[in-house]
């Protein structure tokens, strides 16, 4: 039986060169190609894939773990696949909080990635040899764990946004936020906002500038 796969990531020739590469496996059908993350939730909806390959970035946001979020919530959800060149610890963590099957990175090669479409379809993890490497570390040497919630606020912060500023682009209410921020600190063992983003980086939980 085929598999149905729809691949999100807005740069038209990667998508493009795997769908090419899609095509030359008779077991995987490319039902949709789409560059926006909204596109990817639609066409989940609409084709009921087994498989979304999900970039995390699309046009400079990061929006692919909440797409994987909406994804993982419809009647029937296929799994997705993170398809991406970031790998810090806060986007892993967000992605397979958000329900992800698998996290890998964009210098996977051909024949890995098609294993692990292949896996992700038959409700399999599938996870690049250094992301794998990262979550053992974390498991054997843990760290402060923010929620997915946490770490989007905390990343809102660290761009130098305000209390509303976040609030509003999570649709969130300021005195959530502030009930975010409350949790945050102690968790990291600071007081403030600057200290708890520095934390936050040197712990790998946000990307460092």
């Amino acid at each position: 039986m085929s598999i149905h796969i729809v691949i999100a990531d807005d740069h038209p020739i990667l998508r493009s060169g795997l769908q090419a590469l899609f095509d030359t496996e008779p077991s995987i059908s490319v039902v949709a190609a789409v560059g926006t993350p909204d596109d990817a939730v639609a066409a989940a909806e609409r084709f009921r894939p087994d498989v979304v390959l999900m970039d995390l970035q699309f046009s400079g946001e990061f929006r692919g773990a909440e797409a994987t979020r909406r994804i993982r919530a419809l009647p029937h959800p296929p799994s997705v696949l993170i398809f991406t060149n970031y790998d810090s610890d806060s986007d892993i963590i967000t992605a397979i909080e958000g329900g992800a099957a698998g996290y890998l990175l964009k210098d996977t090669p051909p024949d890995d990635l098609i294993a692990a479409v292949t896996a992700a379809a038959s409700g399999q993890s599938a996870l690049a040899p250094t992301v794998a490497t990262r979550l053992l570390s974390r498991v054997r040497n843990p760290s402060p764990t923010l929620s997915a919630r946490e770490l989007e606020v905390l990343a809102l912060v660290a761009e130098g946004r305000n209390n509303t500023d976040v609030a509003a682009h999570l649709h969130l209410s300021e005195t959530t936020v502030k009930s975010h921020l409350a949790h945050i600190y102690p968790k990291l063992g600071v007081s403030s906002r600057t200290a708890a983003v520095a934390a936050a980086r040197r712990s790998g939980l946000l990307r460092s500038l």
